[in-house]
């Protein structure tokens, strides 16, 4: 059975801890001591106060449910450290240099980075874009403007650009168009929407390439216990979680 440390023990953690299947959940970390004390009590394994004692610890892989600034903190030396590791907040990747030593430290450790899907759907499909071209692709995602602390009456366009740009304003916001880069390996336009007449996040990806078009309309619940949360992101760790040692693999 795969052995699990779990890097953030927030609203998504809690998911992890209460729907992993197949897997054992072993270590605990967050900058919240209390955060992973209380989730250990549910798990019986061990929360850790500091980071380094934490990826010592055997275990095989760690989850990152923390933050962008978590994985540009710590992932390197999780790999370094010779432990593969799952990483939610993916637009910490848009920065180029980091991204790159990542992948330096992964191949040097023979270990891999895991991108879930996270709050959409279709990534296994969207990676025909590095074997075959790409001319359009285009995510737009639409929010209740209040999650993003606008007040307003009327939907409305507030960012359109690429994703570099719109990580610059709107830093929390960027996980699924940098996924949609680094499974493509194309780049992507973002237009970021607000709307009061909506209380879920919804991700609407457009593409066009050699293969034909498609569309893709999400519309993401709430974690049950946290409404900040979406639900498919978390689940999504959970079903990589539970197929990493399946000996058939669905998808690509």
């Amino acid at each position: 059975m795969i052995k699990v440390g779990l890097l953030g023990c927030g609203n998504v953690g809690q998911v992890i801890v209460k729907e992993h299947v197949d897997v054992e959940i072993v270590a605990l970390y967050d900058s919240e001591i209390s955060l992973a004390e209380k989730l250990a009590a549910t798990t019986g394994s061990r929360a850790y106060r500091n980071f380094d004692e934490f990826v010592r610890q055997d275990f095989d892989i760690v989850v990152e449910a923390a933050s962008v600034e978590a994985v540009k903190m710590y992932a390197e030396e999780i790999l370094k450290q010779g432990k593969d590791v799952v990483i939610l907040s993916v637009g910490a990747l848009a920065d180029e240099k980091l991204r790159k030593r990542l992948e330096k430290s992964a191949l040097e450790a023979g270990k891999k980075v895991y991108i879930p899907s996270g709050a959409i759907l279709g990534l296994d499909n969207l990676k025909i874009g590095q074997i075959s071209g790409i001319s359009h692709l285009m995510l737009r995602t639409t929010k209740n403007p209040k999650s993003l602390g606008i007040e307003t009456d009327h939907k409305m366009m507030i960012f359109k650009g690429r994703a570099n740009d719109c990580i610059k304003r709107f830093p929390k916001n960027i996980n699924v168009a940098v996924a949609l880069e680094l499974a493509t390996e194309h780049e992507a336009e973002v237009e970021l929407w607000v709307d009061p007449d909506i209380d879920r996040n919804m991700h609407e990806v457009f593409v066009k390439g050699e293969f034909g078009d498609f569309y893709i309309k999400v519309n993401n619940n709430p974690c049950p216990d946290n409404p900040a949360t979406s639900y498919l992101a978390a689940l999504s760790i959970v079903t990589l979680l539970k197929n990493l040692d399946r000996p058939i693999v669905v998808g690509t």
